[in-house]
């Protein structure tokens, strides 16, 4: 009896140093980013609750972050070069990164020294800028979808088709009933997206209000920054709780199970690049694009190669 007490002593304590280990990996796993920055879908949201100079789940500070977000270039780059590979056997994969965010938000700064991590040839970026005539002459996702990523391609949008549901709202360019039929416009447009191999990040750059005073007056005291204000910023900066509003609204109805919005912290730039990174990397390891196989004889090749330069050397 004292030998079957010991033996269920042991099982019982084998379970709990089981349990111990599980729980121990599950502290030592955080979530995966897309989790924690992700806008719950369907949920109001309120942008003065969240921190624009929280660091989640970040590394400690500045000179880590930039270490951390270099280390992932390769291993970024070798995702890419496999996505691109894919396509050439068919696959019709690709990835859309949305940009979004107020004036000095960051969008150029994350198309420079994130999307610099990439090959170039195999990235697509396109700025949207005011509309041109031809463009106001067809739907507002017209000149969007012609600037879609191929298969195997990394798209990015500085700016995007919400700014027909930003600025439009904003500045009140078109009648109230037909921006509130857009947003459901743009849900079944980026449904139809990821059902056909595009997978969608669309990263909202959450800036303060006082970063965003700090960064113009940056622009101004400095002779080489000129050529990026505008006067004009001043009164978009007037219409701040306009555009909050508009912001809250586009996050609201447009996150969805098929392109979640996610909410990037952006007052300080090594975090908002890390976090993008961290972003495109999850999803890409999570596509887990492969390298095709050879369709052809690879060992036939080989040897006619070989027999081909031995001849010329003779």
């Amino acid at each position: 009896m004292a030998k079957s007490k010991k033996v269920a002593k042991s099982t019982k304590d084998g379970r709990s140093a089981k349990k111990r280990g599980r729980k121990a990996d599950e502290q030592a796993a955080p979530p995966p980013l897309r989790d924690l920055l992700r806008i719950p879908e369907g949920e109001r949201v309120d942008l003065s609750s969240y921190d624009a100079a929280a660091t989640p789940a970040g590394p400690s500070d500045k000179p880590a972050g930039l270490a951390a977000t270099a280390h992932m270039g390769e291993r970024l780059a070798d995702l890419q070069e496999r996505l691109y590979a894919a396509s050439t056997a068919g696959d019709r994969r690709r990835v859309l990164l949305v940009l979004q965010g107020m004036d000095t938000s960051g969008k150029g700064g994350t198309v420079k020294h994130v999307i610099g991590l990439f090959n170039p040839s195999g990235c697509r970026i396109k700025a949207f800028k005011a509309p041109t005539p031809e463009e106001l002459n067809h739907p507002f996702l017209w000149r969007v979808m012609k600037a879609l990523p191929q298969p195997g391609e990394i798209g990015i949008f500085d700016r995007s088709h919400y700014e027909d549901v930003l600025i439009a709202r904003v500045r009140e360019l078109v009648p109230r009933s037909q921006l509130g039929r857009r947003y459901g416009q743009i849900n079944r447009f980026e449904k139809s997206l990821a059902d056909d191999g595009v997978t969608v990040v669309k990263c909202f750059l959450h800036i303060s209000y006082a970063q965003q005073r700090r960064r113009l007056l940056e622009r101004l005291d400095n002779p080489d920054k000129h050529w990026k204000f505008n006067p004009g910023d001043i009164e978009e900066r007037a219409l701040w709780p306009a555009y909050q509003e508009a912001y809250e609204l586009a996050l609201e109805r447009c996150s969805t199970e098929a392109a979640p919005w996610y909410l990037i912290p952006a007052d300080r730039k090594w975090y908002r690049n890390w976090a993008i990174s961290k972003l495109l990397l999850e999803h890409l390891e999570s596509l887990d694009p492969k390298y095709p196989a050879a369709d052809f004889d690879v060992e036939e090749s080989r040897k006619r190669l070989l027999l081909e330069d031995a001849s010329v050397r003779r």
